[in-house]
């Protein structure tokens, strides 16, 4: 299901300098800015590329303000590529929290190919390791909603977007090893 979203990119950090808005998915961001110190992201989920192509490290930001790239937890200033995230849930709200509990569903194995021990997932776990056995994710399949595998604990460290569908090796999502210490659903507020 196709999504409607904007995000501003801003050269300066606390969003001064050169903008640039966008609206739907760009491969190469180079020739809009040289470098991206702050974003405001007005509507939907997006992920961001610090190569063109959609490649590189890759940072999920919802609606909000970041006035410094640390706050998305960049290592630089360096964006090259955008996309709209389009598997976010958006039902209404239910709990007394003020979150979204839309459909959210993922399974994550301990050895590739969807084999060894399971885990059904339906929530945020700020720690994995409390929860599996291992800190290691080998497969997953996620069946509803999207999801952000972090590499470290409390939603820190490297970023992963993990869309619906089948995931057999932690190289399907791009990661260079099957560390995962907390794991996020993509809410769109």
């Amino acid at each position: 299901m196709d999504r409607m979203g904007k995000i501003i990119f801003y050269e300066d950090r606390n969003f001064q300098g050169r903008s640039y808005e966008c609206s739907s998915d760009c491969p190469e961001l180079s020739s809009h800015f040289s470098r991206c110190n702050s974003v405001r992201v007005e509507s939907g989920a997006w992920v961001l590329y610090e190569r063109p192509n959609y490649m590189g490290h890759q940072y999920i930001l919802t609606r909000g303000d970041y006035p410094e790239y640390q706050r998305w937890m960049g290592f630089n200033d360096t964006i090259r590529s955008c996309r709209l995230i389009r598997t976010v849930s958006t039902l209404p709200l239910r709990d007394g929290g003020g979150r979204g509990t839309g459909m959210y569903r993922i399974r994550i194995y301990d050895q590739p190919d969807f084999k060894g021990q399971m885990m059904e997932l339906s929530d945020d776990i700020p720690m994995l390791s409390e929860h599996f056995r291992q800190r290691e994710v080998h497969s997953c399949n996620v069946l509803d909603g999207a999801w952000v595998f972090y590499e470290h604990p409390n939603y820190r460290g490297r970023q992963y977007l993990l869309e619906k569908g089948e995931y057999h090796r932690y190289t399907d999502w791009n990661a260079m090893h099957p560390a995962v210490g907390s794991i996020r659903r993509v809410e769109n507020f």
